[in-house]
């Protein structure tokens, strides 16, 4: 009889600890879960950059655009550094910022320690965003810092540059959240050349240059604001940014002009990111 208890208390035993292992291993699998959740979002999405490279050039001589969007600069850290570094390798044609780069005039000295690090021969154009317009930077130093980074700010102008012996028109438009965004005071005196780009921080206001562009040919209109949707679940961005329409990211060539709607860099209200990486963009058109 005592061996039997004896053995019983083993199995006994072993069953308990079986479960005590259980236990153990399902909380550490939680742990491991949260923790790898918490590396994604506060991390690796807002500082592990998305270079995505698209080729949508018919030509022979193709020139190189790298989009910057939604830089929201608060701080210089290691990554900014290393996007100046990559930029600086791949030489573009032309860099093209599409807004709310800084949300504070005692920001723009820093977007400008980031600008320094990109090769000042690349010529560079700005528009401005919905948080430039809410912070009330101050225009005019954020325009005077651009200038000195080879930069034009276009608030609803134009601008055509010679780019290997190509004519590029450059839209860029006011915002379209602080009401400013005004397309056809953006085209006035415009000299077409053969590749006409528009700048516009808004998605949502592609709907309205579609009805003004009249016989105007528009190559490729690129926007950023939505931040991808920056917390999607799924692909589907519950909550997106007013101005962003029925735009989340990426593509949208169902009707011309074809946008790009960029991810951006930085992030707003919420320090974080969750199925929407933050992204560069480089195209050659």
């Amino acid at each position: 009889m005592v061996h039997n208890h004896c053995f019983f208390c083993v199995i006994f035993k072993t069953i308990v600890l079986q479960k005590i292992t259980r236990r153990k291993l399902i909380k550490r699998g939680l742990l491991a879960t949260i923790g790898m959740f918490l590396i994604d979002v506060l991390w690796f999405e807002k500082y592990v950059i998305d270079w995505n490279f698209f080729d949508i050039s018919k030509k022979k001589d193709k020139l190189k655009i790298i989009q910057l969007s939604d830089l929201h600069f608060d701080e210089l850290r290691s990554f900014h550094k290393s996007i100046a570094k990559k930029i600086n390798k791949i030489k573009p044609d032309v860099i093209l910022i599409t807004g709310d780069s800084v949300e504070k005039t005692d920001k723009i000295p820093l977007l400008n320690s980031f600008l320094q690090l990109i090769d000042v021969a690349i010529p560079k154009y700005a528009v401005m965003g919905n948080w430039e317009y809410k912070g009330r930077v101050a225009i005019d130093k954020l325009s005077s810092m651009y200038s000195k980074n080879n930069c034009k700010l276009l608030i609803n102008e134009n601008d055509t540059i010679n780019l290997k012996n190509r004519e590029v028109a450059i839209i860029g438009v006011g915002d379209y959240i602080s009401g400013t965004a005004d397309f056809e005071k953006a085209v006035k005196n415009l000299k077409k050349g053969e590749t006409t780009i528009v700048l516009s921080h808004c998605p949502q206001h592609r709907d309205i240059i579609k009805k003004q562009q009249g016989s105007l040919e528009i190559d490729l209109v690129l926007s950023g604001h939505t931040h991808g949707g920056q917390v999607t679940f799924l692909g589907i961005a519950p909550v997106r940014p007013r101005g962003s329409g029925r735009y989340v990211k990426g593509w949208y060539r169902e009707s011309e002009p074809k946008m790009y709607v960029s991810k951006g860099i930085g992030t707003s209200i919420l320090p974080i990111r969750f199925g929407a990486r933050a992204e560069v963009v480089e195209i050659d058109v």
